[in-house]
């Protein structure tokens, strides 16, 4: 399972030309991508018109939805923040806590271009998918 971020899909529906949004490109037709509900809110909300909201809207729940929140998730993304504190690492943004956390205890790979997640990568065991070097 992938889980692919706001900064992936937001950069992926804008033609923005980077390798994340091509590895995204190459993998929507077949691997198992789903899309977190705060994920779709931050999506959601960059939009410019409700016409344009509506379509990303429809392109994106056209995948499995996960809900990245739960009571459980909370307190293990609560951890994760203390974790970090503990090694001087002030998480910037809660919802890439939780993103980081949800996938940290699911098991499943983020897809990413945002440097938040580095701690988490480094220190709490969150798996990313890199694209490929060239």
């Amino acid at each position: 399972m992938i889980l692919v971020d706001s900064s992936v899909w937001i950069d992926h529906f804008n033609n923005v030309v980077n390798a994340e949004v091509a590895l995204l490109r190459r993998l929507l037709p077949s691997a198992h991508i789903v899309v977190g509900d705060l994920i779709l809110q931050e999506v959601l909300q960059g939009a410019r018109s409700e016409a344009k909201a509506a379509r990303l809207e429809a392109v994106l729940r056209a995948l499995p939805m996960v809900s990245l929140m739960s009571p459980a998730l909370a307190v293990r993304a609560a951890t994760h923040y203390r974790a970090l504190r503990a090694l001087g690492i002030t998480p910037r943004k809660l919802v890439d806590l939780v993103v980081g956390s949800y996938c940290i205890v699911t098991h499943c790979e983020l897809l990413h271009r945002d440097r938040d997640f580095l701690p988490m990568v480094q220190h709490l065991g969150l798996r990313t998918l890199q694209p490929p070097l060239h």
